[in-house]
């Protein structure tokens, strides 16, 4: 299609020079950047959960309700993205709406994902106030140097995410040589009452900045984190490109003086303080035939040992048989206590892989594009694999089939999971 517009374009020239005495035009107005911009989606999505009513997450959350082996859940979300740009100042937002059908009822959220001012006085400085998602970091499935964003879904990364309230400065400078681009962005976060206060400790105003260098055709960020609403942080992250279809990536973080809680069989809480370090290692791969390859490796330190997690899921099952017997919950509230913390992670462990390849229109099959994606926990080998088929050969229309099945073994972390498979069809409307 290009290539017969280039050869149409060329007559169109030829034939215009041809007849001097016809003038040509057009119209910069067609071409012009519009200050208003208003995008975003609706989607529709429905989910069939096969839940494992032996699962110790299952006793936990359900214990008091009917023993259904499928629960469904039906998914209203619009998601409204706009901008306006007015000479050097540039307001962005973005609102997220969610209804949800569930098993607990109807339920309706709406969101501020984003809301920020930009001003941008030369093309070396800009400066960003309001509600904002940084993202940092170059993973893809997880970013352990993100220390002013929320953590991603790896099950669905590329979901949008609430911001938090920032203000922020970039610096860039270009150069020739090896150094070909550096830029630096210093974050002011606040954390008080109302105001990001589901960050960490409240009153306190943190600093984190971000140093880039594109040295070597490498991205290089060095990264900090201080301020008091949680402990300092430091990281640094790298991507690069081995040839045009092979990249390669990685990030390490370390967080000082991190205090994890913990519960062992019978109860008892303890809480430990000790220097994390964080470490993700990846690559993307693009083959001749269109398949597209992602692996990482991702290393919490924060996260509980394979015995720790074996504890939490015994004093659960502990609770459960209490609870039959005499009547008595007290131990499985504490436990759901105790999970609203770090037990309740998409991520609560410590080493997982991550794997996804996807098709572009295999078999020549326009619009279709199958993958599998599955995360496998390394300490106590249980794992999900996600088979997937997009659709998007309707103009401005996505729909999307996806089923997830939950393997492992008693006492380990996809094994004790409330579901042990799902079901969910999207169909998602761009405007």
């Amino acid at each position: 299609m290009r290539l017969w517009a280039a050869i149409g374009t060329l007559l169109a020239l030829s034939y215009g020079m041809a007849l001097a005495e016809e003038e040509y035009s057009f119209d910069l107005s067609e071409i012009e950047e519009k200050p208003l911009h208003i995008g975003g989606y609706l989607e529709f999505r429905s989910v069939l959960f096969g839940l494992d009513k032996n699962s110790a997450l299952h006793k936990l959350k359900l214990y008091d309700r009917s023993k259904k082996n499928v629960r469904e859940e039906y998914n209203f979300t619009s998601l409204l993205d706009g901008s306006y740009k007015k000479g050097t100042t540039e307001f962005h937002a973005i609102v997220n709406t969610d209804f949800k059908k569930s098993y607990l009822g109807w339920s309706e959220e709406t969101t501020l994902y984003e809301g920020y001012m930009s001003l941008r006085p030369s093309s070396t400085f800009n400066f960003d106030i309001g509600k904002k998602t940084l993202k940092w970091g170059k993973g893809y499935a997880w970013n352990p140097v993100a220390f002013l964003d929320r953590p991603k879904d790896p099950e669905d990364p590329e979901l949008a995410r609430e911001g938090f309230v920032v203000g922020s400065a970039d610096y860039i400078k270009s150069f020739d040589g090896p150094l070909k681009t550096f830029s630096f962005t210093p974050v002011l976060m606040p954390v008080y009452d109302h105001i990001n206060d589901d960050f960490g400790k409240i009153n306190r105003l943190n600093f984190a900045a971000k140093t880039y260098f594109l040295l070597y055709d490498t991205d290089i960020d060095f990264i900090f984190f201080t301020g008091g609403s949680k402990t300092n942080r430091y990281g640094m992250d790298f991507s690069r490109n081995i040839t045009s279809n092979f990249e390669i990536h990685g990030e390490l973080a370390l967080i000082k003086d991190y205090k994890k809680r913990f519960i062992n069989s019978d109860g008892t809480v303890f809480n430990e303080e000790y220097d994390a370090t964080n470490y993700l290692l990846g690559l993307r791969y693009l083959t001749k035939s269109d398949t597209t390859y992602i692996f990482e490796y991702f290393h919490d330190a924060t996260g509980f040992a394979e015995s720790e997690m074996q504890d939490y899921f015994s004093f659960i099952d502990k609770g459960y048989d209490t609870y039959l017997s005499s009547g008595d919950d007290s131990l499985l509230r504490k436990a759901s206590n105790a999970a609203g913390g770090s037990y309740n992670r998409k991520d609560p462990m410590r080493d997982y892989l991550y794997l996804r390849a996807s098709q572009k229109e295999p078999f020549d099959m326009l619009y279709f594009t199958p993958s599998l994606t599955g995360i496998f926990n390394i300490d106590d080998e249980s794992f999900t694999i996600g088979p997937e088929l997009l659709y998007t050969g309707i103009k401005n229309l996505e729909l999307r089939l996806k089923a997830t099945f939950l393997v492992g073994n008693s006492y380990s972390e996809f094994g004790e999971k409330q579901n042990n498979s799902r079901i969910e069809f999207r169909v998602r409307y761009y405007f």
